[in-house]
């Protein structure tokens, strides 16, 4: 138990890439939470995934102990994401911190996802402090990256810190300036017990352990606890820090942070945002909590053997509780059988989750292309909602089809600024304003429809801008598009796996080039198989596998040609007979190779 005085609550925020997983690291290492032998790089990175590909997924808390002119202080910090589909995370962490570390690289500055992190810093109150990272770098350039900083957040540029994480140069600096200019909580310690739940994982021995930061009030361990979002009341079977290591404790104090598992086994009875009070004498109003994330991008996930349906709905279930911000439904398909669609906040949310369910449930997925949901506005005025191509209504049914925009803020050196406008204006963007940050360094703002940037909008900018240039965006609003519905058809029968929803501009583009890798995908049958790409009633593309053919006039030699002939008849006949009964065959891989988002 902590005085509330000596309790500094923080997180660390900055861009993807600019260090907060190493300067984590060397606050570890400098306040003795890891011994030398325990260290290693990314230690709060504990997912495999993380660590191979070298970014923070999942927030994770830990407790430091900072001796501050001969006073302890309890630190508590909350590791972030930097990349964008993850910045539910970084908002969930916020919630629970009264200041945080803006972290900028020496040698970037200041990125779209660096403003945009601050910004949500500032909306929710907290205390800012900015740091500037990889001062050792031989590009480094702290000076002109202090006056950035300035330029935005305000305030003078020797208030701003210059660490190098990967040293340790500068961090008892920042340490200090932690404990000096972030305020203490400022909970009512005699008041009923209110605690926001802001991350939790399974267990599989100890159920659900949650992880929370007790606003006021103190929580026990033994006292009968409510969740108010679910009407769940449970007992306190064990509370305490994490040092990273779980150190269980009698009580958790007012403004600190830690975790808590009631041997609750069943996932859906604790959610993240949801407030803990007491059974007896409890809170009467719930903690503001977070606003539920919505995903933008949707994709059928199925297992490629159909036994393993069970089995993913398990994964997913145990998956969702560390990740609140994924949703799913199950769905079924003719051509992939009995699987999921599910709801993610990007792409990068999308790929991660795939490869965990097949690492750490041992799981062999399909996914289908993405897309995002649409409105169909039908006769009558009634609003269907489109989360895949199979939901949209028949055409003559439809009043208009309308798509999600998103506002979008790329930050970019000046001399890139020609080809990122073609890159919007090619993919329906709107311009917006646009600001110069410095004489070399460019923001603009953009409306674009969400579909054209789900797929590989993201790696065109960083190649057209050899890497420099940066990106952030937020949902703005729904408006009407000339939507359309490609079908593509095997022997005049509709695929629904390959069936896409796209503008009708790009419409015969995506028809064409599908039926093409079809055809290549495709083995031969024992009849032609047409591959047809239609929108409505009308075909706009189309390619043909050639039948196996048998050579059936091979023994025929010399004579009459009526021979040969009949011959040859009678095997179109039973071609025509076998087109009319037979089924084609498409391969699994057929379908995983022509779903292949990156293709």
């Amino acid at each position: 138990m902590t005085d509330q005085a000596r309790i500094r609550n923080f997180s660390i925020i900055a861009h993807i890439d600019h260090g907060k997983s190493t300067l984590a690291d060397r606050l570890l290492e400098l306040t003795g939470a890891v011994t030398q032998r325990e260290m290693r790089s990314q230690l709060l990175d504990s997912m495999d995934i993380e660590r191979e590909r070298g970014i923070t997924i999942k927030a994770q808390a830990v407790r430091l102990m900072h001796e501050h002119k001969g006073v302890v202080h309890a630190l508590n910090l909350i590791d972030t994401p930097g990349h964008v589909d993850f910045s539910y995370e970084v908002s969930r962490s916020l919630a629970s911190c009264e200041g945080a570390v803006l972290l900028v690289d020496a040698s970037q500055g200041i990125e779209a996802q660096t403003l945009a992190n601050a910004y949500l810093a500032v909306e929710n109150g907290l205390e800012i402090i900015p740091v500037i990272n990889k001062i050792d770098l031989p590009a480094a350039d702290p000076d002109k990256v202090a006056q950035e900083i300035t330029g935005i957040l305000g305030g003078s540029v020797d208030e701003v810190i210059r660490v190098s994480a990967k040293t340790g140069e500068g961090i008892d600096l920042l340490l200090d300036a932690i404990v000096e200019r972030l305020p203490a909580p400022e909970g009512l310690e005699h008041g009923p017990l209110r605690a926001l739940v802001f991350d939790s994982y399974y267990d599989t021995y100890r159920g659900v352990v949650s992880y929370l930061r007790v606003i006021d009030g103190h929580l026990d361990k033994g006292d009968q606890v409510h969740f108010m979002a679910t009407k769940l009341d449970e007992g306190a079977d064990e509370v305490g820090y994490l040092t990273p290591a779980v150190e269980p404790v009698p009580r958790l104090s007012t403004g600190e942070v830690g975790y808590l598992i009631t041997g609750v086994k069943d996932i859906d009875l604790i959610r993240v945002g949801d407030t803990v009070t007491s059974s007896a004498d409890g809170a009467v109003d719930a903690l503001p909590g977070y606003q539920e994330p919505k995903p933008m991008v949707y994709s059928g996930l199925f297992p490629t053997d159909g036994d393993d349906f069970e089995r993913l709905r398990d994964a997913l279930d145990k998956l969702r509780l560390n990740d609140a911000s994924l949703v799913f439904q199950p769905e079924s398909s003719r051509a992939l059988g009995f699987g999921f669609r599910c709801g993610f906040l990007g792409l990068l949310h999308m790929e991660i989750v795939r490869e965990r369910l097949e690492r750490e449930y041992d799981l062999d997925l399909v996914a289908t292309a993405p897309s995002v949901e649409y409105r169909a506005i039908v006769q009558g005025g009634e609003e269907v909602t489109v989360r895949s191509p199979q939901d949209l209504p028949d055409p003559g049914q439809t009043v208009r089809i309308e798509e999600p925009y998103v506002k979008v803020m790329i930050i970019t050196p000046s001399e890139y600024v020609g080809t990122v406008m073609e890159l919007v204006q090619s993919k329906r963007g709107e311009m917006g304003e646009m600001t110069y940050l410095t004489p070399e360094r460019v923001e603009l703002h953009y409306r674009l429809p969400l579909s054209e940037i789900v797929f590989d909008f993201f790696d065109q900018l960083k190649s057209r801008t050899k890497g420099y240039a940066s990106m952030d965006y937020e949902p703005d609003n729904y408006r009407a598009s000339n939507l359309v519905k490609v079908d593509i058809l095997l022997n005049g029968l509709s695929v629904d796996a390959f069936s896409s929803i796209v503008h009708r501009d790009r419409s015969y583009g995506y028809g064409k080039a599908m039926v093409s890798r079809l055809r290549e995908l495709i083995p031969r049958q024992l009849f032609d198989v047409p591959i047809q790409a239609a929108v409505g009633g009308r075909i706009i593309s189309r390619e043909t596998v050639k039948a196996k053919r048998k050579d059936v006039i091979a023994k025929c030699y010399g004579g009459d040609i009526s021979r040969k002939r009949k011959l040859l008849e009678k095997q179109k006949a039973g071609k025509r007979r076998m087109k009319m009964v037979g089924q084609v065959e498409v391969p699994q891989e057929a379908f995983v190779a022509a779903l292949r988002i990156d293709e």
